[in-house]
């Protein structure tokens, strides 16, 4: 299934993704790294954004500042806006979501088993996005509405107005469905198999 979804979203919303599913997201957007969240939960700042049923991108964006107008409200415009890899800020996923309400997490690489466990207990889904692809994705962004934080940059809490950020894949969802834990159990008997098949024990 293919879903064209406008954050905030639902318990609903987030449960009826499955793994294979894809997603094209309109309106906000949160970019998010390690710095912010660091910031967020070990140092004990706070932000003035409401995040709840928002979806939230692992990005640190190059940006360049710009005088404050209707296409620029934040006084910024994006130059290249990338996904960078999820793993590193795994233990943020559970927070992100109990304490702001975060619905769906969208990064490169996957999650890892708490992550799951999480958007499971919670209600959300990690949102795969190809690597390699920061040009085409600074084209969804119709502009850099506000930012928080912004004493990280470019680290900052990045709130984008997007327009068919898309489509992304659904990774891991509620259901206890995950494609990382699919391809690692996979290869591992693929592995098996070859071994077998050279006579290894």
């Amino acid at each position: 299934m293919h879903y064209e979804l406008r954050p905030p979203l639902s318990d609903e919303d987030a449960r009826k993704l499955r793994v294979n599913d894809t997603v094209t997201l309109n309106g906000a957007l949160f970019g998010i790294r390690d710095a912010t969240q660091i910031h967020m939960f070990d140092r004990g700042r706070k932000t003035r954004f409401d995040l709840r049923g928002q979806a939230v991108i692992h990005t640190a964006p190059n940006v360049r500042k710009v005088d404050k107008d209707p296409g620029n409200p934040a006084g910024y415009a994006p130059i290249c806006v990338g996904t960078t890899t999820s793993d590193r800020m795994e233990r943020f996923t559970r927070p992100l979501m109990r304490e702001y309400g975060v619905r769906l997490v969208i990064g490169k690489g996957g999650l890892r088993a708490d992550s799951s466990k999480a958007f499971q207990e919670l209600g959300g889904a990690y949102l795969a996005i190809i690597g390699g692809t920061a040009a085409l994705e600074t084209t969804w962004i119709e502009a850099m509405e506000d930012v928080d934080l912004d004493d990280l940059n470019p680290e900052s809490l990045w709130k984008f107005r997007v327009n068919g950020f898309g489509p992304l894949l659904v990774a891991m969802d509620s259901h206890g469905e995950s494609l990382y834990s699919r391809v690692k159990e996979a290869s591992a008997a693929r592995r098996v198999e070859a071994l077998r098949k050279l006579g290894v024990r």
